[in-house]
């Protein structure tokens, strides 16, 4: 974790980085948003690929530049790929990110993520606050695969004893977003509500923080650690939201449009303002 927040300069780094590398991010994902997560890594600049075949799904993500396991509509066979997967990657070299979508809505994603889990070594765990609080071991509530009732929760202690445990770098999607490693946790105070208003974005956020994961890890990386690439994603993915509502679209199938149009131009632009003063240690 960084001594002091991400700013503007981190950000534009981390594009250009994505930019520059066009990085393949294996995606072994919920079928509902499918296309959302596809094209939201294409407009960041990377390369998605969606190879969740038994056959071929530990191939892919040993080729791959991360890979992206997102337990939204996982059946036993998924999971099996998502494991193989995920445990090529790890031979690899490959970060990981999983997106436990409905964790703690029915026995099988709790048992479908703690299989996960046993089995790989994630880089990265991008989750709701009810999501996050269950993993870590506390009371949360998750009905279908939204958080309930989980409104003014400080989730920054649980991100932080998540992360000790698995040894990820954690993110929670909320209100503010919080980006957490073993040693220290930020808020960021970025994003729009808006954002909230079609299905997918939250699993379109670990496509990014994918994305951007996969500049890590080179001896020339702008980036160097998934923590920062995990701040540079979220920082943009919340620029990104405000940008699209900027434009007051008139409902949310044209936000949806918005935010896919101002994540390609934020890819290509960078952001526009420093970012610093909107990130908190807590």
């Amino acid at each position: 974790m960084p001594a002091d927040p991400i700013d503007g300069e981190t950000v534009q780094s981390a594009l250009s980085a994505v930019g520059a590398s066009s990085p393949l991010v294996h995606h072994l994902t919920n079928a509902v948003t499918m296309s959302e997560t596809a094209n939201v890594t294409l407009h960041w600049g990377g390369l998605p690929v969606m190879a969740d075949a038994p056959a071929e799904a530990g191939d892919m993500a040993a080729d791959a530049d991360a890979v992206v396991i997102n337990t939204g509509t996982a059946s036993t066979t998924d999971v099996e790929a998502m494991i193989d997967a995920g445990a090529r990657a790890n031979e690899a070299g490959v970060p990981v990110v999983l997106d436990p979508v409905g964790y703690g809505a029915t026995p099988h994603r709790v048992d479908s993520v703690g299989r996960i889990l046993d089995a790989v070594a994630v880089d990265a765990i991008k989750g709701n606050v009810g999501e996050i609080r269950g993993l870590a071991g506390e009371e949360a509530t998750v009905r279908g695969v939204e958080s309930v009732a989980d409104g003014d929760v400080d989730v920054a202690d649980a991100a932080r004893a998540l992360a000790e445990e698995t040894a990820a770098t954690v993110v929670v999607s909320g209100v503010a977003d919080v980006v957490a490693d073993a040693a220290a946790a930020y808020e960021l105070a970025v994003g729009h509500g808006r954002m909230g208003s079609f299905v997918g974005s939250g699993c379109m956020l670990a496509s990014t923080v994918g994305t951007f994961a996969a500049t890590t890890g080179t001896p020339d990386a702008p980036i160097e650690t998934v923590t920062d690439a995990a701040l540079a994603a979220t920082a943009a993915y919340g620029l990104a939201g405000e940008r699209a509502a900027a434009a007051d679209p008139d409902g949310p199938a044209s936000y949806r449009t918005a935010f896919m149009d101002a994540v390609a131009s934020l890819a290509a632009e960078g952001p526009d303002a420093d970012i610093a003063p909107r990130i908190t240690p807590i």
